[in-house]
């Protein structure tokens, strides 16, 4: 479900001020994910487009989060802007889906190519003996697409988190944090408050 004008704009304006606030990294971005066990990982990425539809971020599609999505597309994500007063935090719970391949292409061709061509020499998350070996796959590939674009690899590329829950969370004095959830009740999107 879209989220709605509120939310969206709510959002908009709290990330633009982030970004006007010198942080220099107002789009990382906390991912959740848990593997065929229940164990859950966290790791950082970057936030790449939002839109009513949800927020996107790029990867391999075959490391240790691409396989975890795709086997359980349960997310959560975490936004935190310590720069902003007060102080907020974004969570966002719901399912991801890859994107289409066509805008995998189209954000794929916008990156610099020493990062395109690292997603080609890069096995997310496998073992990686030594730094020399993946500088080799870099020339590797430096080689192989001399003088011509770089295509995406056909195992990298984007997601987009389709939220069912969405909580904005402001610092307060004493730890008295107010609290937005936002969930969606009988098909439209509902908010209440709640505790710190």
């Amino acid at each position: 479900m879209e989220l709605t004008a509120e939310m969206l704009e709510t959002f908009t304006r709290l990330h633009a001020a982030a970004c006007a606030s010198g942080d220099p990294e107002a789009n990382a971005m906390t991912v959740a994910t848990a593997d065929p066990d229940g164990r859950v990982h966290a790791r950082i990425v970057l936030l790449k487009t939002f839109d009513a539809r949800g927020l996107t971020f790029v990867t391999q599609y075959r490391g240790d989060k691409g396989r975890e999505i795709a086997a359980n597309p349960h997310v959560a994500l975490c936004l935190h802007w310590k720069r902003l007063d007060p102080a907020v935090q974004v969570r966002v719970e719901g399912r991801a889906e890859k994107w289409p391949a066509a805008e995998s292409d189209a954000y794929f061709a916008t990156r610099e190519r020493l990062s395109q061509i690292g997603a080609w020499a890069s096995r997310q998350s496998q073992t990686l003996p030594d730094r020399a070996t993946l500088a080799a796959r870099v020339h590797q590939y430096e080689q192989k697409f001399a003088g011509r674009d770089v295509p995406r690899p056909p195992e990298w590329g984007g997601f987009r988190v389709l939220p069912d829950m969405v909580e904005f969370w402001y610092a307060g004095a004493h730890r008295w944090n107010e609290r937005e959830r936002w969930e969606p009740v009988d098909g439209a999107w509902r908010m209440r408050w709640l505790y710190p």
